[in-house]
């Protein structure tokens, strides 16, 4: 097939400038292990584990074996009032990866449906409690929580809430918690634990008997990997455990070992009352979120429902979907039977230490870390943003696939990654900056 702007023009493609995309594709047609391939034959590192969701590589056949064994056993079942042993299985498998007390699993098709339906659950769970007054919600400036009208109004990243009116009413946002004090912090950064003090002044402005739910990216991931302050995430957690406000912990990035652990929760020793998640959960073969409550919460919506009644009217046809099921079951197995979540903990020291190397290039004007992920800010151009979508297809084309968000790379390569891949990443990653 020829790939010219006239072929591609039917496919409105999501947070993409289309125009400039179609005079100029850039496609992927092969997946295997850490690279792809382009429509031109070029081999390309992969150095985002596709958008944070191949935690495993690419195209594994364990994966791949299990999806297609389950389309010719059952392909669909309704998941209203009726079910398959497969969205059972994963979701008793969930339960055993989460901090102690969260064992209830609901499952969603995507990240942004995830935190939609963790409002619902939230909202749902406080009119249990004879709470319904509980209507505001807490997230966070710079906050990414998907593109539905839930997380739109939560999140904080300005090109994604401007061009789009009616959003939730009653969304407070803390402010973000980058500092300059903080720049070029590995891990951890020592200075903005008081910055968890925001969620005290929505408190003490509207009442924290208003508030339902704080909603956080332990690591805000699609910003560019602000790694919560030290101190930060136990004082949110403080704040919410006194005014009886609900934390919710949005892991769709950081989860399924992307912090060295199954869920960020483990690793920095904090514990929400809810996850949500997606992404590697499938190890993104298939399109899947989830999210997962504490047992209060559920026994809490379900017991407050009459005997024989639907205790929760929130679903979607394709919740726990067969074959997403089977390619989750799949997944987790492989990140179980290859130990990937300590693999990346192990990885992690030399990955950080080689990409704040770049640290010396006058373009990168800072670097943040943690586990098998990183952030490097490069320096504006022109316009906001120009810079890092110029750089973006640049280095595909010089074979390394890295996700920006304006001025903003993010690498995560995937856990099956050794040592020479990270230096390959790093090295293509040095070569172009030095040229800016």
């Amino acid at each position: 097939m020829q790939y010219t702007a006239n072929t591609l023009e039917n496919h409105w493609m999501p947070f993409t400038a289309n125009r400039d995309f179609k005079a100029d594709p850039r496609l992927m047609v092969k997946g295997e292990g850490i690279y792809y391939w382009d429509h031109k034959g070029g081999k390309i590192i992969d150095g985002s584990s596709g958008l944070f969701c191949s935690a495993a590589g690419h195209c594994r056949p364990e994966i791949a074996d299990a999806v297609s064994a389950q389309l010719r056993e059952n392909d669909f079942t309704p998941p209203f009032q009726s079910g398959h042993p497969g969205s059972f299985e994963l979701a008793a498998k969930v339960s055993s990866l989460m901090p102690d007390g969260i064992n209830h699993v609901f499952f969603a098709n995507s990240g942004s449906e995830s935190i939609d339906t963790a409002l619902k659950i939230a909202m749902a769970y406080h009119r249990a409690r004879g709470e319904g007054q509980r209507t505001r919600f807490v997230s966070r400036e710079r906050a990414y929580h998907g593109v539905n009208i839930g997380g739109t109004s939560l999140g904080g990243m300005v090109k994604n809430r401007e061009t789009f009116s009616g959003l939730m009413p009653s969304i407070v946002h803390m402010r973000h918690t980058w500092l300059e004090k903080n720049r070029f912090a590995k891990g951890q950064p020592e200075h903005g634990a008081e910055l968890a003090e925001d969620l005290q002044r929505a408190v003490e402005t509207y009442g924290g008997s208003t508030i339902a739910a704080c909603f956080i990216e332990p690591i805000a991931g699609s910003t560019g990997v602000l790694v919560p302050p030290k101190g930060y995430l136990e004082r949110l957690r403080e704040i919410c455990d006194t005014h009886g406000i609900l934390l919710v912990f949005d892991e769709v990035i950081c989860g399924f070992g992307r912090t060295g652990k199954a869920f960020a929760a483990q690793s920095f020793g904090v514990t929400p009352d809810i996850i949500t998640m997606a992404k590697a959960l499938t190890n993104g073969a298939l399109p899947m979120g989830a999210v997962a409550v504490d047992d209060e919460i559920y026994d809490t919506v379900v017991n407050a429902a009459p005997e024989n009644a639907i205790e929760l009217f929130h679903g979607y046809t394709f919740s726990g979907h067969p074959t997403a099921c089977a390619a989750g079951l799949a997944a987790l197995e492989i990140y179980e039977k290859e130990n990937l979540f300590e693999r990346a903990a192990e990885l992690s020291p030399y990955f950080l230490d080689q990409v704040y190397s770049l640290q010396d290039l006058n373009a990168v004007t800072d670097i943040r870390g943690y586990g098998l992920i990183a952030g490097f800010d490069v320096a504006t151009g022109d316009a906001p943003g120009q810079r890092g979508t110029q750089l973006q297809k640049d280095l595909f084309w010089s074979g390394l696939h890295v996700k920006f968000t304006g001025d903003t790379g993010i690498i995560a390569p995937p856990f099956i990654a050794e040592k020479e891949h990270i230096d390959q990443i790093v090295g293509i990653l040095r070569e172009k900056l030095a040229e800016l």
